[in-house]
């Protein structure tokens, strides 16, 4: 019983880490004021005088989704190895909490620029992390209906899992519109929201870890 309070405690603590993501995002973005939020991405808040704030809320959002993957680990550890399905998509989900931690690391370019070194790391980790994020909660939602614990919540997170990836589509398809960066808020918007309603699920239930059913 304790343990399963620990880990509705580290759920409560990825709630949180979600607000402040949120938080520092508008911050970030009211500070300059050329910036565009429908135009421009998320990433171009991290250069200029006020880029250390997105820098840090890009660590922020590597971390929280690090600690959400813990703790759904210690949800369903008792079959982790029997099920395939979880195990893989927390890989596949891993890609995007590394990738979002790299992200403060490799800056994006200033707008209108020529790309550097770090700034074409860095789009190649932000599509990495991308699709880590979408087809990793996908691939975890479809194993939820295995976990006691989870099942209640699948029916949520799959509708929002797989709109993330629709979403996903569409902000590569217009990456570079006029309202790419709207549509890459949508996305990222959607990968949070995932997190929030199973992190919320789990925190708020009161019977503690449950073992997942067999295969």
């Amino acid at each position: 019983m304790n343990e399963g309070i620990n880990t509705r405690r580290l759920f409560w603590i990825v709630i949180g880490a979600i607000v402040l993501y949120i938080v520092l995002d508008v911050i970030a973005q009211s500070l300059p004021p050329y910036y565009s939020p429908i135009k421009d991405a998320e990433s171009d808040l991290a250069v200029g005088p006020y880029g250390y704030i997105m820098a840090i809320n890009f660590l922020n959002r590597g971390i929280l989704a690090l600690v959400f993957l813990y703790a759904l680990s210690k949800m369903v550890k008792a079959d982790l190895g029997a099920l395939g399905g979880f195990r893989n998509g927390m890989y596949v989900f891993g890609v995007w909490a590394v990738g979002a931690i790299l992200l403060a690391f490799f800056p994006t370019d200033v707008p209108a620029t020529p790309v550097s070194w770090h700034g074409a790391i860095h789009l190649v980790v932000a599509a990495l992390a991308f699709l880590g994020g979408s087809l990793g909660a996908l691939m975890l939602t479809l194993q939820f209906s295995k976990s006691e614990p989870l099942r209640e919540a699948r029916t949520r997170a799959l509708v929002i899992a797989a709109l993330s990836v629709v979403f996903l589509l569409v902000g590569f398809g217009t990456i570079a519109s006029s309202i790419g960066g709207l549509t890459e808020r949508i996305f990222l918007g959607s990968v949070l929201l995932w997190q929030l309603v199973v992190s919320f699920h789990l925190a708020r239930r009161k019977s503690g870890i449950r073992q997942v059913a067999g295969p």
